[in-house]
């Protein structure tokens, strides 16, 4: 079975993490959420998000994808943890999986990941500075060999079920999308 971490910063958006944590797990796949700390995260809206554990407990577990939820201050925080930035390039140089959503492409850009890529994010959020070798589009989902990466909330689902058919495969992905009760395209 597929692992993968989503860590929780302060401030993130929680429409995104809650969407990519359900999706994921309805999928089978297994999903470690991680504080930067040990506390609950206050979310951008208000909601308590009670982390399985904190990030120092799980850095040493290996994860096939991670993938950042954005929202602000939610993806600051992130792009300031050393260990996030550790992590994603860990992650790119074994190969595996990283994602991001809204504000979140930014630390995957600060990072160096997106260098010659094709990538989106929320509008605005990746600094002009860091877009300079990235073809960014403005498409709900852009993946680039094993970059993720999302436009926001409204994005959020798509986003969820391109992940699952990464890691699970295109009926894995059908199933759940048919679950969901989506209205046809």
């Amino acid at each position: 079975m597929a692992t993968v971490l989503v860590p929780l910063a302060q401030g993130c958006e929680e429409l995104e993490a809650i969407t990519i944590i359900d999706l994921l797990r309805r999928a089978g796949i297994e999903v470690v959420t991680a504080g930067l700390d040990d506390k609950p995260v206050r979310a951008s809206r208000g909601t308590v998000l009670i982390p399985d554990a904190s990030l120092a407990q799980v850095l040493a577990h290996s994860f096939d994808m991670i993938v950042l939820p954005g929202g602000l201050p939610g993806a600051d925080h992130l792009n300031a943890d050393p260990r996030i930035h550790q992590l994603l390039t860990s992650m790119a140089a074994e190969q595996k999986y990283t994602a991001a959503i809204c504000a979140a492409p930014k630390v995957l850009a600060r990072a160096g990941l997106l260098r010659g890529r094709r990538a989106t994010s929320f509008p605005g959020a990746i600094p002009e500075a860091d877009l300079a070798d990235v073809q960014y589009l403005e498409q709900a989902v852009v993946v680039d060999d094993k970059i993720i990466t999302s436009r926001g909330p409204g994005t959020a689902m798509d986003f969820a079920l391109e992940l699952i058919e990464k890691l699970a495969g295109r009926a894995r992905r059908d199933e759940v999308e048919k679950g969901l009760q989506r209205p046809a395209a």
